[in-house]
């Protein structure tokens, strides 16, 4: 696919791509943007790729300029000459982009833009420079500053509700019932917009309203739960978080929209106490296939290949229980600081959350079973301690709150 040599609609898009850059006047930016913008939507995947490798190559620094911008920083350090190696490290294709954002629909064009390009994956470093590129320039018009935080409910657009089933991505929703008692007085979903993209959810959060922290996804889930009176809303639980907008993948946003929920919801529901998660673990099962352990495989065989073959959290001995436990503690306890932590795990213990319980058959869903035998973690964002919690994580630390001692689960080494 990506040896297929240049097509005709594939040449005129690089044309105007260049043609843009030259360009003096605002009014013909604008046309040429808009104009430029209707090209690569047009083009296929094959000539995708190679109008990507064209920015790559075409719109790159000028080596000589970088490399005399150096010697002159180096033999005289000072302002300007800073200034002109910041100008010459600039890749000409971030101006391409910032004249491109000039058209009506430059902004969501971009992010489309983005999303297909993650789409040829990290493999070609030609791609990830140009890939840096836009996440730079995103990172900074996706500022959470510049975003506005909304709540969803019943009464909102179709549309909208639409763009909540569509991108639901931990717990599907099934249906327009579903999806109603998602958004009952009990229930609360705020989302993250942009100026520029006002009918486009960029992620959004449903929280549950209830009396104590949840150990279970499946009533808090529930379409035909009993709606709760706000009597007895004391615990906000975050069980669901969602990206809406592939584009954006990498630019953090959920760390600033559960901060923004937490105080929104204290000025508004003042008996709540408490506000905590209930997740996943996505890639649990995946980590315990590589580390092993033989109280849960003694034949040898893959945990997983286990699990395939019908495994759930009822049919598990005590030995099998309390070694999942233990792993599970390990796993976020432990492993979430490096690299090959788990995703959730470490965007919420990053975001100031600590470590509350690790809680047993809490999802039984195929994908709960498949991921993480059904486990799921409660992390507490505790407002006062948010800040003391990331600066230890960030220093390698897990921090871990005192969770209750409860009869309807096992706490993974009392997790606190």
């Amino acid at each position: 696919m990506h040896t297929t040599r240049r097509s005709g609609r594939l040449q005129e898009t690089c044309h105007l791509a260049k043609t843009m850059l030259s360009v003096r006047g605002e009014a013909d930016a604008a046309g040429l943007a808009a104009s430029l913008i209707d090209g690569i939507d047009a083009l296929n995947d094959a000539e995708s790729f190679h109008f990507f490798r064209f920015l790559s190559s075409e719109f790159a620094p000028d080596p000589a300029l970088v490399r005399t911008a150096v010697e002159d920083y180096l033999a005289a350090p000072g302002l300007n000459s800073l200034l002109q190696l910041q100008q010459a490290v600039d890749a000409p294709r971030q101006e391409l982009f910032r004249r491109m954002n000039r058209a009506t629909s430059g902004t969501g064009a971009i992010v489309r833009m983005r999303a297909r390009l993650l789409g040829f994956g990290t493999g070609d470093p030609e791609l990830r420079a140009v890939d840096a590129d836009l996440r730079h320039l995103l990172a900074s018009w996706f500022n959470p500053g510049f975003l506005r935080l909304a709540q969803l409910d019943w009464s909102s657009p179709a549309s909208l509700l639409e763009k909540l089933i569509e991108h639901e991505a931990v717990h599907a929703i099934t249906g327009w019932d579903d999806l109603r008692r998602r958004l009952q007085p009990d229930r609360r979903c705020f989302a993250f917009f942009h100026p520029q993209l006002p009918d486009e959810p960029l992620i959004f959060v449903e929280v549950a309203l209830v009396p104590t922290i949840a150990t279970a996804i499946a009533p808090l889930i529930d379409a035909s739960a009993e709606v709760l009176d706000a009597g007895c809303f004391h615990t906000a639980m975050f069980y669901s978080i969602s990206n809406c907008q592939p584009g954006l993948r990498g630019i953090s946003m959920g760390t600033f929209l559960i901060k923004r929920v937490v105080d929104a919801l204290r000025r508004e529901i003042p008996t709540l106490t408490q506000f905590c998660t209930l997740s996943p673990m996505p890639g649990f099962n995946a980590w315990l296939d590589t580390v092993g352990d033989e109280r849960l495989a003694p034949t040898g065989r893959p945990w997983l290949d286990a699990v395939r073959d019908g495994w759930c959290p009822a049919m598990a001995t005590d030995t099998q229980r309390t070694a999942l436990l233990e792993q599970a503690t390990r796993y976020v306890a432990d492993v979430s600081t490096s690299a090959v932590g788990d995703p959730v795990a470490r965007f919420h213990l990053s975001n100031g959350a600590s470590l509350h319980r690790i809680n047993w058959a809490a999802d039984g869903s195929p994908k709960g079973i498949r991921q993480s035998s059904g486990l799921m973690v409660n992390y507490l964002y505790d407002p006062q301690r948010l800040e003391t919690n990331h600066e230890a994580f960030a220093n390698g630390i897990v921090m871990r709150s005192c969770p209750a001692a409860s009869p309807e689960q096992t706490e993974a080494g009392d997790a606190g």
